[in-house]
């Protein structure tokens, strides 16, 4: 049987009119702001009418610690979400938007894949409704305003040692990390270190996805410290007055984008920040608008359960006020013999063995989770060369955790393929026996947080921080900012901060390079490890196989 490429199952789809796809979720035509045919925003005159309804179930899937092998957490929320349509649920999907980071470095795209896919994919990891270069405009004007402010006279005394604010690209360039600004003389400005993040990365970025309408939005980004004066009092964005024409420039940012799956449900993807250094979630004007809209909304969180699903519990729900009904771990068979000693080489043979001992990352994530309080049960995404007797392995070793599997077919089968799934999550988000707490009280202090996450989700032993770090955490606790969740800037590949270190360790260390203040975004940001907030491309990128064939289409893209 031939097996097609992600891409051509994409292109082969029967799309229609995104009017249509907005009928499913009675959005009027004229509250649509279409980009084409088959992709919209969503006004902001139609969200703020929903504000009185009732909301629906809040479904998350998260997933282990991704491997080489492929987990597919972003292709089974679809899949569920087609499942949960299939079943006579009225369900909206949530996810990401991509970047081209990763697009053209190595990690591919974040629409699905088989047959439960967003489309349209190609568009939706390019260029899609342009977001992220509305994103990445905002957030560099800001930094063209402070230079440009400091060279007119300076006239909020920044301290030229002291500006925070660094700017940022949508694409992996290691080259850009540290910089040197302002060279080749008096016209040019004053020269200064500095450097670039990921676009995904940037506090602009946060902000957006957590931003409830464009007054918050602007309140936030008025927020955000820049640079500091001599006296180490903060300098902020709207002390330069840029928080107003850098909600212009997100205005349409702001507003949702509405697509379709394979199977014609709706899909809102919108925002986009990374879960390794930043929050990993949707928008939650996003959600909180598919809410009021659907009866079940299936959201997801990047990598694994013990970055992004730490941060939408502890970042997006504590902001917004969400509470999710029921969790969904994404795991692989493949993955499963990855955490117990296989190369990627020999995963196509047959090895229980191996799945019983890498379920031992299952099982820690599964322990994290039920902490919050809410009811998790574990998707096993199906590969054709996965045998029963694995498959059983990873169901049997849930049953022992207080948890349950089910077999997934999404990737091959769509919806039918995720029917047992959807039917057992949606009595499980209906029993109402969730009782959603975040894991730490906003109370405490700011490297009590750090330790909490580090000891209760990673299981280390130590957080390890130079003096330096603590003093400047209760700096910052004296400024009125004690109150804030952090959001760990860490690898995704383990749950220590060496990426080699596979399954469930302990007794090991955290330690922390650097903290950051996002004032405006409502968190601080701590740097982990050896993570980067400006990845880097692989020897051989995917951007070397991509191009357009003699047809004009793409190709290499996946």
């Amino acid at each position: 049987m031939e097996i097609k490429t992600d891409i051509e199952i994409a292109r082969q789809a029967k799309k229609q009119v995104i009017q249509k796809i907005g009928e499913k979720l009675d959005i009027p035509p004229d509250q649509l702001l279409p980009f084409g045919h088959d992709k919209a925003k969503l006004s902001a005159e139609f969200i703020k009418e929903q504000e009185t309804k009732s909301d629906g179930k809040l479904i998350l899937v998260t997933a282990i610690n991704p491997t080489p092998a492929g987990e597919g957490k972003t292709t089974t929320t679809v899949g569920l979400g087609d499942g949960l349509n299939a079943i006579g649920k009225k369900t909206a999907i949530c996810i990401r938007e991509a970047s081209l980071g990763p697009c053209f470095g190595m990690k591919g795209g974040a629409a699905g894949g088989g047959y439960a896919q967003v489309v349209p994919m190609e568009e939706m990891n390019l260029h899609f409704t342009g977001d992220f270069h509305a994103i990445t405009s905002a957030h560099n004007l800001l930094s063209a305003m402070i230079d440009n402010h400091i060279y007119w006279g300076n006239e909020a005394e920044i301290d030229l040692r002291r500006v925070v604010w660094r700017r940022v690209l949508d694409m992996n360039d290691r080259a850009l990390r540290d910089i040197v600004t302002s060279l080749g003389g008096v016209s040019n400005g004053y020269p200064r270190q500095a450097g670039f993040d990921i676009t995904v990365a940037s506090e602009v970025m946060a902000i957006l996805c957590l931003a409830l309408d464009l007054e918050d939005l602007q309140k936030r980004l008025g927020d955000i410290i820049v640079a500091y004066r001599r006296d180490k009092s903060p300098v902020y964005c709207r002390d330069i007055n840029a928080d107003g024409a850098m909600t212009v420039l997100l205005q349409q940012a702001m507003q949702p984008n509405l697509v379709q799956t394979l199977e014609n449900n709706p899909a809102f993807v919108h925002g986009g920040p990374f879960a390794n250094i930043a929050h990993g979630c949707n928008s939650v004007i996003a959600t909180k608008t598919a809410l009021k809209l659907a009866d079940y909304v299936v959201t997801e969180a990047g990598f694994g359960a013990d970055l992004g699903a730490e941060k939408f519990m502890n970042i997006k729900c504590r902001k917004a006020g969400l509470s999710p009904s029921v969790i969904v771990i994404v795991a692989t068979v493949r993955a499963m013999k990855m955490n117990g000693g296989v190369s990627k080489a020999n995963l196509g043979q047959e090895n229980v063995n191996a799945v019983e001992a890498g379920c031992s990352n299952l099982g820690r994530h599964i322990e994290n989770l039920k902490s919050f309080g809410v009811p998790v049960i574990v998707g096993i995404n199906h590969f054709v060369k996965d045998t029963d007797a694995e498959v059983q392995a990873i169901k049997n070793y849930a049953e022992k955790g207080g948890s349950e599997a089910i077999l997934c077919k999404h990737w091959a089968n769509g919806s039918q393929g995720t029917l047992e799934l959807a039917k057992r999550v949606a009595e499980i988000a209906d029993s109402g026996i969730a009782n959603f707490s975040p894991l730490y009280k906003d109370e405490i202090s700011l490297f009590a947080k750090i330790e909490t996450i580090a000891k209760s989700i990673y299981r280390a032993d130590e957080v390890v921080a130079d003096q330096s770090i603590k003093d400047q955490l209760e700096s910052w606790e004296k400024a009125g900012y004690g109150h804030l969740p952090v959001c760990m800037a860490k690898t995704q590949y383990s749950f220590t901060t060496d990426p080699n270190r596979r399954g469930a360790p302990d007794g090991h260390s955290l330690p922390i390079r650097e903290v950051r203040l996002s004032a405006g975004a409502g968190f601080i940001v701590v740097i982990c490890g050896q993570i980067m907030t400006m990845p880097g491309l692989p020897r051989v990128p995917s951007a070397e196989a991509i191009c357009l064939n003699k047809d004009g289409n793409i190709e290499g893209l996946f």
